[in-house]
């Protein structure tokens, strides 16, 4: 019978005694795998193989319409604006005005419309923006949270009123009613920490009347 090979025996240093080195499996070397895959068009991809955005919008060549802040000779505003909360919403409106007079808008080229309260500003807007007198609409107004519901109710209306205004006089109505928890948070956004909605409904509105009157008129 021929031998059986053993593994080979070594001896410990610190005990002088006999130990087995025990056998150790053979490992595989794994099969390489490999899937199919479509080369990408030059045109559709970076050096670095990835898609960029902006080689796609470059290669389609689109062309980019911005409204315009200091192109707005002759643009008309109205402004319809809350007499409700009048201490906020008088600060938003000379933030607004002030907006204006520091963009070249001229005085005579913005109306001012006064009414009781935010409820009844998206259909004034409605009506500013249908005379055909105007290329965008400013509404300004302050709903504060109280102890009822009626917040929501006026709030919900006012922002989705502005919107339905526009939508249905084809004129931009810009949103400028402010919604708040309560009196401070109001005033913070009235020329406060929080700067002056207002005066940032007015630039919305330069710079979309700007659009409308000049690309998309």
């Amino acid at each position: 019978m021929p031998a059986m090979a053993t593994a080979p025996v070594k001896f410990s240093v610190a005990t002088n005694s006999p130990y087995v080195q025990p056998s150790l499996p053979l490992r595989r070397t794994p099969a390489a795998i490999s899937f199919p895959c479509r080369p990408w068009s030059a045109a559709m991809t970076s050096c670095t193989g990835l898609l960029r955005r902006s080689d796609v919008v470059a290669a389609a060549g689109h062309q980019k319409l911005m409204g315009s802040l200091t192109t707005n000779e002759g643009l008309r505003f109205g402004v319809v604006v809350a007499r409700f909360n009048e201490v906020v919403t008088n600060l938003l409106l000379q933030g607004a005005l002030e907006t204006f007079e520091r963009y070249s808008v001229k005085e005579e080229n913005i109306t001012v419309v006064s009414v009781p309260g935010s409820f009844e500003v998206p259909i004034t807007a409605q009506k500013l923006g249908k005379s055909g007198k105007f290329d965008a609409i400013l509404c300004i107004g302050a709903v504060i949270r109280g102890d009822t519901t009626h917040y929501d109710a006026v709030a919900n209306s006012a922002a989705s009123g502005v919107l339905n205004a526009g939508l249905s006089a084809g004129v931009p109505c810009v949103f400028g009613v402010l919604t708040c928890e309560d009196m401070d948070q109001a005033l913070n956004r009235a020329g406060g920490k929080a700067g002056n909605k207002g005066a940032e409904a007015a630039l919305t509105a330069i710079e979309m009347a700007s659009l409308f009157r000049h690309h998309l008129g």
